[in-house]
């Protein structure tokens, strides 16, 4: 296990929701790229990056973190291969799923085959045990313990888990 310092990006500044709330936001960085450059210069090599206005809309748009020096993973609304493809082209080094994997399977399976172990990443979100969807919005009726079990089964190596109820706080 390793940690990874992470950069939510909301309306293109650095944030922190607090458990998932969306009215709930402390702005920690106007500049994500600069924050990114601030985990580096404190000894970072990996930063976790998750698009917060792209898992609500399902279209991951803010790149301009990925292509930081470190390695980083992201997510956030990634619900097709081709949006895989950008963010991996744009400099990622690892692509985040979280909805789709609960949403479509097929999906799931078909990134794996695609992109391999290495270059993906389960994101499981819960509250209460349920896996969280649609940017921490919706319950899914899946728990979050089979959804890591069944993406296990698949071939996923990484997971990130995040318990909606105490993020951010």
């Amino acid at each position: 296990m390793y940690l990874l310092p992470a950069i939510d990006l909301l309306d293109g500044r650095a944030v922190r929701l607090a458990k998932g709330d969306y009215h709930a936001v402390t702005v920690y960085n106007d500049d994500p790229a600069y924050q990114a450059q601030l985990f580096e210069e404190a000894g970072a090599t990996w930063l976790h990056v998750v698009d917060l206005d792209g898992a609500k809309s399902g279209n991951p748009d803010n790149l301009e973190v990925v292509r930081a020096s470190l390695k980083v993973e992201v997510g956030g609304g990634v619900r097709s291969l081709e949006a895989a493809d950008r963010l991996l082209d744009a400099g990622a080094t690892r692509v985040i799923l979280g909805t789709a994997l609960v949403r479509d399977p097929d999906f799931a399976q078909a990134a794996m085959e695609k992109f391999g172990p290495d270059a993906l990443v389960a994101g499981i979100d819960a509250k209460a045990g349920e896996a969280a969807v649609a940017g921490w919005t919706e319950g899914s009726g899946v728990a979050a313990a089979d959804l890591a079990r069944r993406m296990a089964a698949l071939g996923y190596e990484h997971l990130v888990y995040t318990d909606i109820a105490r993020d951010g706080m």
